[in-house]
Parts: C-alpha cells; sequence; structure tokens
C-alpha cells in the first residue's frame, strides 16, 4: 500500500523531526502540514525569501530608510532580514510552546561578514536571540565560530552551528555547546528550554568530494560520492551519543532522498528544502529507522582513500585551525558573503536608483 504522506508518517512514528530550510511563508507553512516543526535560513535563503515578494520588501526598505537616514545599505538590508525572521518565527510559537523550547524555533544566521570576530559573532548572536522568544542562531563551524559557539551558548542563545561539513567540525562544535551548557548550569542559569543543534551540510560535502575526484582525476563507482556526507552523519551521530552531547545533529543541504531515509530513528533534525520535501511527500517511500545501519564497507573503504574525506569523516580528521581551510567551508563562506553583497545591491537599487 502507498504511503501518501511519509514525511508525517516519519514524524509521527519516532524521535525525528522535520524543519524547513526556508523563511518563504508559503513554503514554510505548507511544509508545517507535512509536520515540519522549525525552520532554518541562511543570507542565501533569506536572500530567496526577500525576492520571492520583492514589492512588499522594497516598499519596506524605502520605508527603513526614511526611519534610519543615516544607516548604511547594509544596516538597512539585515533590518529586513530580521523582519522576514520575525514574521516566519510567529508560525513556529505553537511548536515552540508544545515542544517547550526544543523545537520551533526559526534559525536566523549571523552576519558572515564577521566571521573573523569571535565577540561579534556572540553579540550579534545574542541580539538576534532577542528579537521574538523561539529564534535560534547560526554561527559557523570555524576556529572563530567555535569560541562564539560556547560564548553564546553560556549567554543563553540557543545556537545552530552552521558551515559544517565534517566530523571534527561537528565534535568540536557539540563540545563547545556543552561547555556553555554546563558553565550556565554550574551559575544556576537555566538551560531545559534551550535547543542547539549542529548542522552537517551533507549535500555541500558531497558536492565538494565530486569536485575533488574530478579535480584529481580519481576512478571508482562516482554513485559512492552520494553516500559520503551521509557516512559523515552517521559517524558524528554515533559519537554524539558515546560522548553525551546534548545538541541534536541536522542534516540540511540535501542532494539525494539517502539524506533522509537513511537518518530515519535518530534523535535528529532533518532540514529539507522545500522542493525537496515535496519531493519526499509525493514518494511512495515508508521511511523506516536507518540511523543506526552503517555504511556498506566497501563503499567507505573506497571513499577513504579520498584523504579529503578521510578529513571529514576522522574525528582527528582536522583541528579547529583547519577548519576555515576545508574546501567546502571555503566556497559556502564565499557564497554567504556573495548573497551580503546581493543583498547590499538590492537596497542600493531603492536608495539610489539607476538613471
Amino acid at each position: 500500500m502507498t504511503n501518501s504522506r511519509p514525511l508525517n508518517t516519519m514524524v509521527e512514528n519516532g524521535p525525528t523531526v522535520l524543519w524547513n530550510d526556508s523563511a518563504t511563508i508559503s513554503e514554510l507553512t505548507e511544509s508545517i502540514s507535512y509536520g515540519a516543526v522549525g525552520a532554518t535560513c541562511n543570507p542565501v535563503i533569506a536572500l530567496a525569501a526577500i525576492k520571492s515578494d520583492l514589492p512588499r520588501w522594497s516598499a519596506r526598505i524605502a520605508e527603513l530608510a526614511k526611519e534610519m537616514p543615516t544607516a548604511g545599505e547594509s544596516e538597512i538590508g539585515w533590518k529586513v532580514v530580521e523582519e522576514v525572521s520575525i514574521d516566519a518565527a510567529k508560525l513556529l510559537m505553537p511548536s515552540f510552546e508544545k515542544y517547550k523550547g526544543v523545537n520551533g524555533r526559526l534559525s536566523m544566521q549571523t552576519d558572515p561578514r564577521l566571521h573573523r570576530d569571535a565577540k561579534a559573532l556572540a553579540d550579534q548572536a545574542e541580539h538576534f536571540s532577542s528579537l521574538a522568544p523561539n529564534i535560534i542562531v547560526k554561527i559557523p563551524a570555524t576556529q572563530t565560530g567555535i569560541e562564539a559557539i560556547e560564548d553564546a551558548t553560556y549567554r543563553g542563545v540557543s545556537v545552530n552551528v552552521t558551515v559544517s561539513f565534517t566530523v571534527p567540525q561537528a565534535v568540536a562544535a557539540g563540545e563547545a555547546i556543552e561547555r556553555g551548557l554546563k558553565r550556565r548550569e554550574a551559575e544556576g542559569l537555566p538551560t531545559e528550554d534551550m535547543g542547539p543543534v549542529v548542522t552537517i551540510m551533507c549535500g555541500r560535502l558531497d558536492d565538494w568530494l565530486k569536485h575533488v575526484y574530478d579535480r584529481d582525476k580519481l576512478c571508482f563507482d562516482p554513485g559512492y560520492l552520494e553516500w559520503a556526507g551521509v557516512a559523515v552523519f552517521k559517524e558524528a551521530y554515533r559519537i554524539f551519543g558515546e560522548r553525551g552531547l546534548r545538541a541534536r545533529l541536522l542534516s540540511a543541504a540535501y542532494r539525494n532522498a539517502l539524506q533522509w531515509t537513511e537518518f530515519v530513528g535518530g534523535k535528529v533534525v532533518l532540514s529539507p528544502p522545500f522542493a525537496w520535501q515535496q519531493r519526499f511527500q509525493a514518494s511512495d517511500i515508508d521511511p523506516q529507522p536507518r540511523i543506526d545501519v552503517p555504511v556498506d564497507a566497501h563503499v567507505l573503504e573506497t571513499l577513504k582513500t579520498m584523504p579529503e574525506f578521510v578529513k571529514a569523516f576522522d574525528v582527528d580528521g582536522m583541528t579547529p585551525e583547519e577548519f576555515i581551510t576545508f574546501g567546502a567551508t571555503r566556497k559556502t563562506l564565499r557564497q554567504f558573503l556573495g548573497a551580503d553583497e546581493d543583498l547590499d545591491g538590492i537596497v542600493r537599487d531603492i536608495l539610489i536608483p539607476a538613471p
């Protein structure tokens, strides 16, 4: 018998939860009907949300320019991002109340231009956290970001670790969150209503390894590369359990259905882009628990012939100092910085229209 609503079935039957990888109101509303209990955002996604309702946000940018007469393009653009996020967060308040803060959160990402300044990242995270009770804040898994993640967690911010693709990044971030939580607890500060997550951008890791496969003229079954992000996520999940890290893992940047079906049954967050959710929901897949099913040994051993995969899979494959040098990290940071520039351009065209 065909399962007509597999995402709902997954959410209803186990600990795996669905978040929507978009702050666009129409997409989030439909995702909630699939069982979504949270949402993620980043500069690229925020830009897409603004472009999806550009007449509205163009008018709002013009209003903000009058309200903030000395503000520059970036300040006005980020004010719009705040308002986009607050609108989306309102839709998630029922889930936030139902799950007592563990779910029902809308992710906002810290400005990627601050990626070299831990205090600035933590300060902005604390500000974003104050905008609505159910905001969770993204901080990148770089060496500087790890410092900011601990600090922001200690301040009471629920953190969503981003720009994260590897086991060493995820574990370092999970341990930073744990240190922040323990510091709060040592001072009698509450932690039970916080909902930290550590993202692994599985598909972006796959993208990077496919680039390396071609660059280095490697030759093995290219289908094995579809399992790389899955293998990394499962290994991180195993280590989180072994070390008792309280943050949940979150799977993002989907490129195939394995990044859904292989993680069902785990106490994890799945955050597919909306278009992937539609494909999953329209499928006849019956999602069964597979988080503890290991990746085929031959596939894994073949992937381990790639030094870049070893960096990603082994918990000691990279030091925090090396996180910023990993190819997927550099590519993603540059893309997020590019989205910042594009948002500045939208604001510029409204403040100073072309002649």
